[in-house]
């Protein structure tokens, strides 16, 4: 049946295009840390991969038991994401990949996925500045193999960072005492929980926000556990300090847990971030 399709309707849908156009995305990546959905990771890494391909995530991270992968299970990981038009920038790694023996494993598995930055998720629990200054040098040593295979070192804070030692906080120690190559990945909702200013320290540091860890943190009893959104991280300055100053590649969304699945939690957690966005 031939549709009717009158100068009115043509002239409305005109009209419409550029209100549809104007909505505001954001023009950095937004992926999401797969240590969001571990449990299911843990059950069907491909299946919950692909799942998250689904959602409309651009990247994913991937978390430290990806270091015992097989190349080959790499290069499946790999045509997953490649068949979905999703990256991994980066993944979030234990010391064993900043190790002299498990450096080579990193840089392989790295690079068949893909990414741009061995991040270190943690450095422990160093008691003193000077020991600190020693996670600096782990990362410049890092940075150095991993520069000459196409890479760099990333470092991932949390609260034990930006609580003071001594009169200065660590992460201060680690920012001025590493490379300006090596990323510093901020964990927001850690931030936040201790009662630092995320922008701040994102404008302290020019270029080196490279990712940012978009978790949440509420102080009104729900703690992590809160959807993307809902707790007390200021999102609208913290996306304008990073693309204007931080030098942000890519956004990745980390989820705590909540009242819902891991992968619905996933899925609300970007629609969130896409209606914060555009507001």
């Amino acid at each position: 049946m031939r549709e009717r399709f009158s100068r009115r309707s043509f002239f409305g849908l005109a009209a419409a295009a550029p209100l549809v156009a104007a909505v505001k995305q954001s023009p950095v990546p937004v992926g999401l840390e797969l240590y969001s959905v571990r449990g299911d990771m843990d059950k069907d890494s491909m299946g919950t991969v692909k799942a998250v391909c689904e959602m409309g995530y651009q990247c994913v991270e991937f978390y430290s038991p990806y270091f015992s992968w097989k190349p080959e299970y790499a290069k499946e990981v790999r045509k997953l994401l490649d068949d979905h038009n999703v990256k991994c920038y980066s993944t979030h790694n234990g010391p064993e990949s900043y190790s002299e023996a498990g450096i080579p494993k990193a840089i392989e598995l790295n690079q068949i996925l893909g990414a741009k930055y061995i991040v270190l998720a943690s450095a422990g629990n160093p008691k003193t500045l000077d020991a600190w200054k020693k996670v600096a040098d782990l990362l410049n040593a890092g940075n150095q193999k991993f520069a000459a295979a196409g890479m760099h070192a990333g470092y991932h804070n949390h609260q034990l960072e930006f609580k003071p030692l001594d009169g200065k906080r660590p992460i201060e120690v680690i920012a001025a005492n590493t490379d300006k190559s090596v990323a510093l990945q901020m964990d927001v909702g850690t931030v936040v929980e201790v009662g630092a200013d995320p922008v701040a320290w994102i404008n302290a540091n020019p270029g080196r926000i490279k990712s940012i860890h978009c978790k949440e943190f509420s102080k009104g009893g729900k703690g992590y556990k809160v959807l993307f959104g809902d707790g007390d991280a200021p999102w609208k300055a913290i996306f304008a300090a990073a693309e204007k100053t931080g030098g942000i590649e890519f956004y990745l969304i980390e989820q705590e847990g909540s009242d819902l699945s891991e992968l619905e939690s996933a899925k609300r957690c970007l629609a969130n971030f896409k209606k914060i966005y555009a507001s």
